[in-house]
């Protein structure tokens, strides 16, 4: 395969993975709007901001993040909240695996960093950075230092 194909593929793979997948990003549902429960093997509570440590799970809506540990999480809605260690972010579409994240409430974006695998059905992107807009869908990886981003793209067989 010629290299001007071999990055055309690419750039579809990458350009396909950022578009949502069930529909424009007006018909996807805003989980901000739903309640965030939690669990853990524990935590404390300071102020307005809960701390979970060990097997630690935020569900949002149909959203799922789980870590070793995630801090932030507080009662006023507008939240950072920090995970880190063995990060998994799932959507219905999505599953984003990484070393640590970022979730911001506000405008509904997660950055996860360190050794990032970001899956779609048989897709699969792999980078050291990666920054998704859980209400549009749109992801974009970077790779880190000397390192490259990776991917395998499957076409659609069905022939939509």
């Amino acid at each position: 395969m010629s290299m001007t194909r071999t990055l055309t593929v690419a750039a579809t793979a990458l350009a396909l993975l950022a578009l949502p997948s069930l529909g424009d990003a007006q018909t996807r549902p805003n989980s901000s709007d739903q309640p965030i429960s939690f669990s853990a093997d524990g935590g404390e509570y300071v102020g307005n901001t809960v701390t979970l440590r060990g097997r630690a799970e935020l569900i949002q809506g149909e959203n799922r993040l789980r870590a070793d540990s995630v801090s932030g999480l507080n009662q006023t809605g507008e939240s950072r909240i920090e995970a880190s260690g063995n990060v998994y972010f799932v959507t219905p579409e999505q599953t984003i695996r990484g070393d640590r994240a970022v979730f911001t409430t506000a405008d509904d974006m997660i950055v996860v960093t360190g050794d990032v695998i970001l899956t779609q059905g048989q897709n699969v992107l792999t980078g050291s950075r990666l920054t998704y807009n859980i209400r549009t869908g749109a992801a974009r990886i970077e790779a880190g230092g000397e390192g490259r981003i990776r991917g395998v793209f499957y076409p659609d067989s069905s022939g939509n």
